[in-house]
């Protein structure tokens, strides 16, 4: 038998592709975004149109007496939290699906066998659930815009960006690192009712803080939902219950970036040690 080099063929074990396998992050992209768009009604415009009942709900409930929260109107003090609580719940059910199913199905083989490293894996698949993520959002704030007494003006764009962001990539990193751990789609739902739903409607979405008594504000601090929901209205309203400075909304923007590499390091090692995966 000739030997790998005069073949023509590289040695067993060898790699060809020594840059970042772009085609491949690009395909695998487009492969998840396609997998949820093909199904727009109940990926997008479905959690759209649930997240904008809440907005009726409360309004029609609470702001008939012209309540004033941070110095605006209850609906345009709820509004972007409910965005932002979209984005993220989105974002997690994006990512949580794709290795589960590809587990429950036996299809797995196709994240394991192309030429991906695991980073490339890993940022197309939440790349993909950020662009959910950001679609849901643009429609609700769409939707929003046509709601009576609403008014979603800019005082910051970067923390509407950053936060929103920030978000949305982290839930998209838990929601992998879900779909690692989860056998079954019970424990996929186990979590979104148990941990995901709980921080989201208890992260300040409709209501400030500064109202709750000091323990409950404490645990409140130690939610990440918190921050990103309330970085997210600071940059609509120019105002948050995270501190009585710009400086504590910075910090709170810094924190959830490092919260972010750390879960995103927890889901490389994950990955590169094929846990749940290959074993």
């Amino acid at each position: 038998m000739g030997n790998s080099a005069s073949s023509g063929f590289p040695a067993q074990g060898v790699p060809v592709i020594h840059q970042v396998n772009w085609l491949g992050l690009w395909t695998l992209y487009m492969k998840e975004v396609r997998r949820f768009f093909k199904v727009q009604t109940q990926t997008i415009w479905a959690p759209a149109i649930t997240t904008l009942l809440f907005l009726v709900i409360f309004t029609v409930a609470m702001g008939r007496e012209g309540r004033m929260v941070l110095g605006v109107n209850f609906a345009t003090f709820i509004a972007p939290g409910l965005i932002a609580m979209g984005m993220m719940q989105n974002a997690f059910a994006n990512a949580s699906f794709s290795f589960l199913a590809g587990k429950i199905q036996g299809t797995i083989i196709d994240y394991l066998m192309p030429p991906l490293s695991e980073g490339e894996l890993m940022l197309a698949m939440s790349a993909a659930a950020v662009t959910r993520s950001v679609l849901v959002g643009l429609a609700l704030a769409a939707a929003m815009l046509l709601w009576p007494g609403v008014h979603l003006g800019m005082a910051h764009p970067w923390a509407v960006a950053w936060f929103g962001l920030m978000g949305a990539i982290l839930l998209s990193l838990i929601g992998l690192l879900t779909s690692l751990w989860a056998e079954k789609f019970d424990h996929n739902a186990a979590v979104t009712n148990f941990v995901i739903a709980p921080l989201s409607l208890l992260s300040g979405t409709f209501y400030v803080i500064d109202n709750l008594s000091p323990a409950f504000q404490a645990v409140s601090r130690l939610n990440p939902f918190f921050y990103v929901i309330s970085g997210f209205r600071f940059g609509f309203l120019g105002q948050s219950d995270i501190g009585s400075t710009n400086t504590a909304v910075l910090h709170g923007a810094l924190g959830l970036g490092v919260l972010n590499l750390v879960v995103a390091l927890v889901l490389y090692r994950l990955l590169r040690s094929g846990w749940k995966l290959k074993s």
